[in-house]
């Protein structure tokens, strides 16, 4: 009688001889050895003679077992780094010796021993199949049935590759032919698909479609057309440092903002990749063209085309949410309420049209705060569980109308915020080149545009590496109001940037200060540069680098970072710093210095704020300068090439050297798995 064997958690990696008691009975001392999930390496080896072989991953961990082990285990053990020849020694005789035995097994129990193996492969493979995928019949408590889709639960966990391994291998999973056939096929492009949510929420939880979301060239194509547009605001008001012309700026620059986040919004809701989806882009890009040709004038003679273009922007992008209501029904309530929240200032807008100033400003302000706030509220009245705990009646009627609202990809809006950023910094440094007319050209000139760079480096540095170096939990995923704040502080920082900026260019092109001559300057810079700086123009720089580094103070707090033990300084105590600077900043003006006094204690300044962010995160009593534990001296490579398990398989048994070359000119290029040389 045979009865099927357990298929255990944890695989045997040896067993130990057989011992006999008193009483004549056989006890098989077994060992089992831990696995990670797929890919796990083993932790333990038992030779064929009893001894114990402990396989570390890292010198460091050698030493670290060795110290740990002699304590329980005495010195009846080895132990070997994973990958090392002592270990390959260790699996190569442990392996033939279980193959021996094995191979006594059928020869003294042929069938047993084969209907044993079978059982086992049946196992295995079961096994692997309910780990891969899992199919639970749980009914969800939501009604996920009347818009087409599956009601029950479905896990899948995605294999992951082990680093311990040097090659890796499945002929089981790996066809060539069909992988060769599927990577030759092609796809087109449709004037148009139906379009899908990429994401939404529901019940509390963030429901995902499989496709992966990457950015469009189509999105880049509109950070770099936005970004020549904003540097046109912030130069038309640098040359009328004025308050009408600071007030101009801000409505304009709110104004083209929403041009950008709806696109962005758009496109990070819907996957649509067909023609008509381009088209409506390009006819946004022609309204956000119009717009810009009539922002110089348009609060003397061009005010009512410059409204016109914003609006027909603005209604399509509310016609386009009120279409994908009707084709997506799951949806629908919160399409139909954003594009109310559209169409409501829309009014206002038109009505600006008709008023003159300054009853005009009455109309455009809760205009912008409208556009601008108005997603915003959408995002809170989706969320009744935010503020909704003494209104039970409101709570009720959103959770039954907003039952379901896309959200935002993530890892798609950070990635798209960060390049706009990085496209802001790099074209505000546009405005610090000139061009010299004399053989050399080392003057306070030059020495301004350095210290500009300096700063724009700076501020790149601080946003990019700093504020997202050992990030735990980033703003959009902490909670509500995080992600809210994250979103709407971008808008004032950037801003507040392009200002700066813009002033900053004028200030590097001024004559005011010593060892700058005006024939030094090219003809065409020369009828640019500035005798005398006025008050408005210091404010506009320093006010917009001051406003800029207490947002980034504020975007820094949102987040929540890894604790770091025995830190110089806690991530509040530098952000305390960074808000006294800031105010430094701003008071600035009133010292009454020139171009070139004043871009240096700028630039000192900020350039104090990076020192104290890079000593006070590091640890008391390590080096600042130099990590000698770096090992800078090791590095791993990987190759990719397509390798049957079978070949590794009898190279271990053999101890051979499996040919790289021949298995690169066999398949001709990057094909198959992975190897790790």
């Amino acid at each position: 009688m045979t009865s099927s064997p357990e298929t255990p958690l944890d695989g045997v990696v040896g067993a130990e001889p057989a011992t006999h008691d008193g009483h004549g009975n056989h006890h098989h001392h077994q060992h089992h050895h831990r696995f990670h999930h797929t890919g796990g390496r083993l932790r333990h080896i038992l030779r064929p003679d009893g001894r114990r072989v402990h396989v570390a991953g890292s010198p460091e961990e050698s030493n670290h077992l060795r110290k740990t082990l002699s304590i329980a285990e005495k010195d009846d053990f080895d132990i070997v780094i994973h990958g090392s020849p002592e270990h390959i020694d260790a699996l190569r005789h442990t392996h033939q010796s279980h193959s021996e035995q094995r191979q006594r097994l059928k020869e003294k129990h042929p069938e047993i021993a084969e209907e044993f193996e079978r059982v086992i492969r049946e196992l295995d493979e079961l096994s692997r199949e309910l780990h891969m995928v899992s199919s639970h019949a749980v009914q969800l408590d939501a009604s996920f049935s009347k818009y087409g889709y599956s009601a029950h639960l479905r896990t899948k966990d995605s294999p992951t590759s082990s680093s311990a391994t040097s090659m890796h291998s499945d002929s089981d999973m790996f066809d060539k032919e069909a992988w060769d056939a599927e990577r030759n096929l092609g796809t087109t492009m449709r004037f148009y698909r139906k379009p899908i949510v990429r994401q939404y929420f529901h019940k509390g939880l963030l429901w995902r479609a499989r496709e992966a979301q990457e950015v469009a060239s189509y999105e880049l194509f509109i950070d770099l057309f936005y970004v020549g547009i904003i540097a046109i605001t912030g130069d038309t008001a640098a040359e009328h440092p004025t308050g009408e012309s600071l007030l101009r700026f801000a409505i304009t620059f709110i104004m083209g903002w929403k041009f950008w986040s709806d696109i962005s919004l758009l496109i990070s809701w819907f996957d649509c990749d067909d023609i008509l989806r381009r088209c409506s882009v390009l006819f946004i890009l022609i309204c956000l063209l119009g717009f810009t040709t009539n922002m110089a004038s348009a609060f003397e003679h061009t005010y009512t085309p410059l409204v016109a273009f914003y609006l027909a922007a603005r209604l399509f992008v509310a016609s386009s949410l009120l279409w994908y209501a009707c084709t997506i029904p799951m949806v629908r309530a919160s399409m139909i309420g954003n594009a109310i929240i559209i169409i409501l200032p829309a009014a206002l807008w038109i009505g600006s049209i008709h008023v003159e100033e300054p009853g005009r400003q009455a109309l455009i302000w809760p205009a912008l705060a409208l556009d601008t706030f108005g997603s915003s509220l959408m995002i809170l009245v989706q969320r009744p569980q935010v503020w909704g705990s003494h209104f039970p009646r409101a709570v009720a009627w959103a959770k039954s109308k907003f039952e379901f609202f896309p959200g935002a990809n993530i890892e798609h809006r950070i990635e798209r915020t960060g390049a706009f950023v990085t496209l802001v910094f790099g074209s505000c440094v546009l405005g610090l080149l000139y061009q010299s007319a004399v053989e050399f050209g080392i003057n306070a000139f030059f020495g301004k545009a350095v210290m500009g760079l300096i700063q724009a480096f700076t501020y790149n540095w601080i946003y990019f590496e700093i504020d997202s170096f050992n990030l735990h939990t980033h703003a959009i995923r902490r909670s509500v109001w995080s992600a809210l704040i994250w979103f709407s502080v971008h808008l004032p920082f950037i801003m507040s940037f392009v200002l700066s900026a813009s002033a900053l260019a004028v200030l590097v092109r001024a004559h005011d200060s010593p060892d700058s001559p005006l024939d030094s300057l090219y003809e065409t810079f020369i009828p640019r540069s500035e005798e005398h700086i006025g008050p408005g123009l210091r404010w506009f720089y320093c006010g917009g680098t001051g406003i800029a580094l207490l947002c980034m103070a504020v975007l820094a707090h949102t987040h929540v970072h890894k604790t770091i033990p025995n830190q110089r300084l806690l991530k509040s105590k530098r952000l305390l710093a960074r808000i006294f600077v800031a105010i430094i900043i701003i008071c600035l003006p009133l010292a009454h210095l020139n171009s070139l006094d004043l871009v240096g204690t700028v630039t000192g300044l900020l350039a104090f704020v990076l020192v104290v962010e890079l000593v006070g995160a590091s640890c008391a009593g390590e080096n600042v300068l130099w990590d000698a534990k770096c090992k800078r001296n090791r590095a791993n490579y990987e190759a990719q090439c397509a390798v049957r398990k079978e070949e590794l398989e009898k190279s271990a048994r053999e101890g051979t050297v499996v040919n790289v070359e021949e298995i690169a000119r066999r398949e001709g290029g990057e094909k198959g798995v992975v190897g790790t040389v």
